[in-house]
This record gives C-alpha cells, structure tokens and sequence, in this order.
C-alpha cells in the first residue's frame, strides 16, 4: 500500500517543504516526486499537504504519515543493510551540534554501532561553526550541524523555523531592553537573533552568555529571558514567544570530509539523512502572547 519509493518522496518533501529541493535531494525529477506523492495521497485517501503556487504546508494528516513514514522506511533501511551483507569497518570521527544530541540522535547513533561492530565512533559536541572549521582542518570526518539558508555545502536533512523560546511564567516588559539567552560566538541562531531586533529597532541586552545548549536551556527555564532556538529540538516544557521578531528558518545538514566520502562516514551520513523525522520533536508547542 504505502510505496518505500513514494514514502521517500513524501518525505523529503515535508523536510524540505519544496518540491524542487526534495527532487534534488533524492536526484529524481520534480514531476517524478509530485507523482509519488499524489499516488501515496491516493492510496490513503488524505491530502498530506496543502499546496499554493508560493508555499506548501503539511497537513495533519500529513504529520501522521510522516511517523508512520520514518518508522517503515528506517525498518527498509535497516533490512537492506542487514541483507546486502557489508563488512562495514574503520573509524569515523563524527562532530554535531548539542541541539541534535539532547533529541533523538544519540538512538540513531546506538542503533547503527551495534549493526557495525566493527566501526569505530568517536563523538564530537559543539557550535556548528565551530565544527565548520574543525571539517576543515581535518579534525573531522562528518559533521550534523545547523547552516544558512541558501549555503549548498552538505546534504540538506531538513529545513525548519527558527523560534524564541521562553519559561512559562516568562513576560516581556514593554519599552525595556529583550533580555536575551544566547550561545557564545559564533552562533548562527545568536547572530539571527541580533539581527532580527535590529532590524526592526528593538533594544536587547544580553543577560546569559553560554558555551553550550543546556545553559542556555537552564536560563531559559530559569526565566532570566528569551532564547532562539530551532522549532523541533527545543526543550519541553518552554513556551513560543509571539511578540518577537520572526527569526527565519534554519537548515541541518551533513557535511563529510573530503576523505570521508565513502566507507564507514558514507554510510552513517545515509543513515543520519534518512532518520531526520526521527531526531525531531513534532508536537504541538504552546504559545506565550
């Protein structure tokens, strides 16, 4: 009934929210991609997305399909490993950005080292621009971490907005200063964040400076102020603040070395590209005014 193939498609789509983008990721044609789609539509009897001529949007019953998609597809994947018979062996060094690894990563990472014994993994947790230069440098054979929109370097893992989080109990007070939580330099969601209050002229103070994701969680839940922070991997727990600036979307990628492109790190980056739906959390947020 439901198509590994048009699962494929389907998905790649509600990461990318673009067909375009989703046929160049699985190198297919865009009509190849609607096709798929529209006879998994049909074969459930649901739209799973709502399309315009300028954007597409997942509907519920799209974020439905999307778990029951990951789940089958990651169970496809893992029997075709299990079968194709490959000695996978050697060692990956593997860099990532903390926001990943406080979510669904590290049972993607258990779940591949125990179906290749034989590889070894050694962890890397940072800033992504500063595992950027660590790839660069050689330091590193593949890197998961968040990038630009617009910047082609990797293999795109989905595309997401980015948000300000907040405790509960948090309020903003009118005419002062956002008391901002943010990540040491350099940061992509910090930068984002200033640029979004200057430009629209709001006054911010930095009021928690942190060198890792958990103290900037600590801050938030602590209500010292408000955080950026990409929608799906965000704590439980916080609340969206509406009031702010939209901050824009943010992308994860997987980047590999030019000597990792094959081997043990071709084979995890597949892996970490197909679990994407996996390493997020898609449930409702609250909303603080």
């Amino acid at each position: 009934m439901f198509d590994p193939l048009w699962l494929a498609s389907f998905v790649a789509v509600a990461e990318t929210l673009n067909f375009t983008a989703a046929a160049a990721r699985l190198d297919l044609r865009q009509s190849t991609v609607s096709e798929h789609v529209r006879k998994l539509e049909a074969a459930c009897g649901r739209r799973l997305f709502a399309r315009d001529t300028h954007s597409v949007s997942i509907t519920a019953d799209g974020e439905a399909m999307l778990g029951f998609a990951a789940s089958i597809l990651d169970t496809h994947a893992r029997a075709q490993r299990h079968f194709a018979g490959d000695d996978i062996r050697g060692r990956i060094r593997l860099g990532v950005s903390e926001d990943v690894v406080l979510r669904g990563l590290p049972e993607a990472l258990r779940r591949f080292t125990s179906e290749n014994p034989q590889v070894e993994l050694e962890l890397t947790v940072g800033l992504s621009e500063a595992m950027r230069k660590q790839l660069t440098a050689g330091e590193l054979d593949l890197v998961f971490l968040k990038r630009r929109i617009g910047e082609t370097h990797g293999e795109l893992v989905w595309r997401e907005p980015l948000v300000w989080i907040a405790a509960p109990d948090f309020r903003l007070e009118r005419g002062r200063p956002v008391p901002l939580v943010v990540l040491a330099p350099p940061s992509l969601t910090r930068s984002a964040a200033l640029a979004a209050l200057e430009r629209q002229g709001l006054g911010w103070r930095v009021v928690c400076t942190s060198a890792s994701q958990s103290g900037v969680h600590a801050a938030v839940f602590a209500g010292l102020g408000v955080a950026p922070h990409a929608r799906s991997l965000a704590p439980p727990g916080h609340v969206e603040v509406a009031a702010l600036p939209a901050l824009g979307e943010i992308e994860f990628a997987v980047i590999a070395g030019r000597a990792a492109k094959r081997g043990p790190a071709k084979a995890l980056a597949a892996v970490i590209q197909t679990s994407g739906v996996l390493l997020r959390n898609r449930s409702a947020f609250q909303t603080a005014p």
